[in-house]
C-alpha cells in the first residue's frame, strides 16, 4: 500500500477549494428555495450542512484521512445539483479543483525539496 503523505502545500490548497466551496454551499440555500422551488428546512440543511461540513473538513486535513472526507465531499456537492441543478456543473468544477490542488501541491513541494 502506497502511503499519503501530506504536506503544507497540500493543507493550504486543499483549505483554500473547501473554504471556497463552503461559500457556494452556503448560497446555494437561497437559490434553492426561491427558485427551485425546494422546501426551506430541507434547503438549509443541505446547503448549511454541506457548508458546516466543507470547514470541518478543512480542519481535517492534517491528516491522510482528511483528504478521504474532502473527496466525499466533493461527491455530496455534485449531488446537491438534485437540488440546484447548477450544482453539477459547479460541483465538477470544485471536484476538478480538489484534484489538481493536491497533484500540483505534491507536484510544487516535490520539486522544491530536491
Amino acid at each position: 500500500m502506497t502511503s499519503f503523505e501530506v504536506t503544507p502545500g497540500m493543507r493550504r490548497l486543499g483549505a483554500s477549494v473547501l473554504g471556497m466551496e463552503a461559500i457556494v454551499a452556503g448560497l446555494i440555500t437561497p437559490v434553492a428555495i426561491s427558485v427551485g422551488k425546494v422546501e426551506p428546512v430541507l434547503a438549509v440543511s443541505v446547503g448549511i450542512g454541506l457548508a458546516v461540513v466543507c470547514v470541518v473538513v478543512a480542519g481535517l486535513l492534517k491528516r491522510p484521512s482528511g483528504y478521504v472526507a474532502g473527496s466525499v465531499v466533493q461527491v455530496l456537492a455534485i449531488a446537491t445539483g438534485f437540488l440546484v441543478p447548477t450544482m453539477f456543473f459547479l460541483g465538477a468544477i470544485f471536484t476538478a479543483l480538489w484534484i489538481t490542488a493536491i497533484i500540483v501541491a505534491r507536484r510544487v513541494e516535490g520539486a522544491t525539496s530536491r
